[in-house]
């Protein structure tokens, strides 16, 4: 609790100068210490540097604390339909990223990797991040601990070497503090970028955030990119598509049949579910071959959401007219609208259901989705929206295509 003072200097970077060094000097008991903080322009990494001064009769051996203290509570103005991961995190070689949250912290749960001599500590929240990169290759001790009324902590304490009577000795470190920007983050120390929460996908969100990246420095706007990205996504798992879309058609192409077969078995479930599935047989269809090919491009699409929710690109990127922030609700609820309108057209593409109240269900889901998409961020509401129309324009010319071939085999 040695009160630190500042060292007289300069404290604004000037035109032309691309770094600037802040001193702080604190004494007690013969021993002093020299803070060095270090910023460079354009940058969001600040080189720390801890000058031990000995001036003592005797060695001593310190060690330096680093340490982030965060409250509980999510960012100000998070969405409730975000859920972005808000608390601590630990990196070493052996264990890798560690997630440490603040219930864990309060509960004492201690499941990281308390010593190493590499990694890194970090406090992380939607779009940004804090973290303490260490000297590598040196022994510490990392720890997390509660240090108010919710009030967290996690730290790493570092030794440093002996230091003999009337000499000093430097340790550095870096702290990042700013946006989840990956290339930055990877240069600052290996497995940053991994604060980057894409979870149980990040093997395929990778992949996708270079992409989007990538078209972005093509288009220049990162709706326009979104765009892009969900139609060369689309056309990717396109032919894994086509079955279901044709699964779907021939359905709604058995239609007035299915309504035939209500009509003579009435209430005798058990025989129209006999009939039902012998005119599948002869029809050669099969009733849940919709099923396996979305389920296979399920994974593809749940990491693209987190791509387009965890991008801090998005932040204050406008797209056209009303959308002024990709990383916010739609202000106008006019992409939400699109939505709902999208999906009933879809709904009217596909074979209604033959049970009367899961029609009704499937009739009052696009209102459904409509609301939620209320509340999400409008980056989002475009990738579901131009994914939507794309499906829309394939079913559409699937069910012509079997349209054509039923009455093809009419006339012949």
């Amino acid at each position: 609790k040695t009160q630190f003072k500042l060292v007289p200097g300069p404290l604004k970077m000037a035109d032309g100068q691309d770094n600037l060094t802040v001193k702080f000097e604190g004494e007690s008991g013969g021993v002093k210490v020299v803070k060095s903080f270090t910023f460079e322009r354009g940058h969001y990494g600040i080189k720390v540097s801890h000058e031990v001064v000995n001036n003592t009769a005797s060695e001593i051996k310190p060690s330096v604390y680093y340490q982030l203290t965060r409250d509980g509570e999510k960012p100000e103005g998070e969405s409730t339909m975000v859920n972005a991961y808000t608390g601590a995190a630990v990196y070493t070689d052996k264990d890798k990223f560690q997630k440490v949250s603040f219930s864990d912290i309060a509960d004492g749960d201690k499941d990281f990797q308390a010593k190493a001599d590499n990694g890194w500590i970090a406090m992380i929240q939607h779009y940004f991040v804090s973290a303490w990169v260490p000297t590598q290759g040196v022994e510490r001790e990392n720890y997390t601990n509660t240090v108010g009324e919710k009030l967290y902590a996690v730290g790493s304490i570092q030794q440093m070497d002996t230091i003999a009577p009337n000499s000093s000795k430097t340790i550095e470190a870096t702290l990042y503090s700013g946006p989840q920007d990956q290339t930055r983050l990877d240069a600052i120390a290996p497995g940053l970028s991994l604060v980057v929460d894409y979870g149980w996908l990040t093997f395929l969100a990778k992949p996708i955030y270079w992409l989007l990246s990538f078209l972005y420095g093509i288009v220049g706007n990162w709706g326009w990119a979104i765009v892009l990205l969900t139609c060369i996504v689309k056309a990717i798992l396109y032919p894994l598509s086509l079955a279901g879309y044709r699964s779907m058609a021939k359905m709604k192409d058995l239609g007035p049949r299915m309504k035939a077969l209500k009509e003579k078995y009435g209430d005798d479930k058990q025989r129209l579910n006999m009939a039902m599935m012998e005119m599948y047989k002869t029809e050669k269809i099969n009733p849940v071959g919709g099923c396996l090919p979305i389920a296979l491009q399920l994974p593809v699409f749940l990491a693209l959401y987190w791509v387009l929710l965890a991008s801090v690109e998005l932040r204050d990127a406008p797209w056209i007219f009303w959308v002024t922030d990709l990383a916010a609700p739609d202000p106008w609820f006019i992409l939400p609208i699109l939505m709902i309108i999208t999906m009933v057209i879809q709904f009217k593409l596909n074979p209604t259901p033959p049970d009367p109240v899961q029609a009704k269900m499937m009739a009052i889901m696009p209102f459904v989705f409509g609301i939620m998409f209320i509340f999400f961020a409008s980056g989002l509401v475009l990738y579901w929206l131009i994914n939507n129309i794309l499906s829309i324009i394939q079913q559409y010319v699937v069910n012509k295509q079997i349209e054509a071939d039923r009455i093809k085999r009419q006339s012949n």
